[in-house]
């Protein structure tokens, strides 16, 4: 199961001691940057500790036999391991975004609008070429939220569309026809009722429709029964991927990057992994290598958060990278854009 992120950095230093924490810092800023295994002469100049390169040796080593790093070669440096990007990430590796890059996201989102699902793909593209990592959104599906507001369209001609809003702002429009005449004032009326009745219910909650024979009731029941069956059948969590090109770029052999390429092309598999990462958590969440428990992506991590409106769960917003990625920036990216995505759902009507 993956571990949640800890809100308490200082407990690093009672943990591994300040000097070996700064030392395990940057052995994993280093690593991700070069994607090579790190020297202690390499520590001793990006650390800026007041100590011999002797000394950081022998901490390296300490580190390597408690299972933090790894040496691949008698003769190379180290690299962290998943217990060191695990400890990095939950005492270490909290970070900001550069300003620029808030201001960038925070001035894209704003200016969005339209419908809702092209604000996802747009919003992914945009974390992606922000991040260099690949982006994702899964949605959440519209059977496991509410209805949060109703609309019926007349088009006369006994033709009526009722456009239903879910919480997580997800859009329904259902086409409906009448085997009797309404007027403009019925269809009014009716609208008001199928709000009344339908407002804050799920797809699978019992509702009791008018049972009197009037125009308007044959209205309502007929919005009704058509709008459940219509949306009942739509697909489940739906997944809107962007930056696919910068696979090649961030994963360090094919194989990786092939089997990155074949989960974002797999939406059941992305829903089940990011079910599985969030579980048990509300707030940001990291899976490193094997913690997320899908075999094929155990060189990788994936970063997630998630995106409300109104308080309600509507999706979450994720990055998936090499487990050698650049957490602090990646967290914080996707914090960034959970924080005002959000914010502009809540506003989007």
């Amino acid at each position: 199961m993956p571990k949640k992120k800890s809100s308490h950095p200082t407990d690093a230093e009672s943990a591994l001691g300040a000097r070996q924490s700064a030392i395990l810092e940057a052995v994993i800023t280093e690593h991700a940057d070069t994607a090579h295994p790190v020297g202690s002469q390499a520590v001793h100049d990006n650390a800026k500790l007041n100590v011999s390169s002797a000394t950081i040796r022998a901490d390296m080593a300490t580190l390597e036999r408690e299972g933090y790093l790894l040496q691949p070669h008698t003769s190379s440096g180290r690299i962290p391991t998943e217990k060191g990007y695990r400890y990095f990430v939950d005492h270490l590796g909290r970070g900001k975004l550069a300003p620029a890059k808030v201001a960038q996201l925070g001035e894209f989102i704003g200016s969005l609008h339209g419908e809702i699902t092209a604000m996802y793909e747009q919003v992914t593209a945009k974390l992606a070429d922000v991040t260099k990592y690949p982006a994702f959104f899964v949605r959440t599906a519209p059977d496991a939220v509410t209805i949060r507001d109703v609309n019926v369209i007349d088009f006369s001609d006994r033709r009526l569309l009722v456009v239903v809003t879910f919480t997580n702002m997800d859009v329904a429009k259902t086409p409906v026809n009448l085997e009797f005449s309404a007027t403009p004032d019925d269809v009014r009326y009716a609208k008001e009722q199928l709000t009344s009745l339908l407002a804050g219910v799920t797809l699978h909650d019992r509702v009791q429709v008018p049972s009197r024979d009037t125009t308007v009731s044959r209205i309502v029941r007929r919005c009704v029964e058509a709008v459940l069956d219509d949306v009942a059948v739509q697909e489940g969590d739906q997944v809107f991927v962007g930056g696919t090109a910068k696979v090649a770029d961030q994963f360090d052999t094919m194989e990786t990057a092939r089997s990155v390429l074949d989960v974002l092309e797999r939406e059941l598999v992305i829903v089940s992994l990011i079910k599985q990462i969030v579980s048990g958590s509300d707030g940001l969440s990291v899976a490193i290598g094997s913690e997320h428990g899908y075999e094929p992506l155990a060189n990788c991590a994936v970063v997630v958060a998630p995106v409300t409106v109104d308080g309600v769960p509507a999706g979450t917003v994720g990055l998936l990278g090499p487990t050698r990625m650049k957490y602090p920036e990646a967290m914080a990216a996707a914090e960034v854009v959970s924080s005002q995505l959000s914010e502009k759902m809540s506003e989007h009507e």
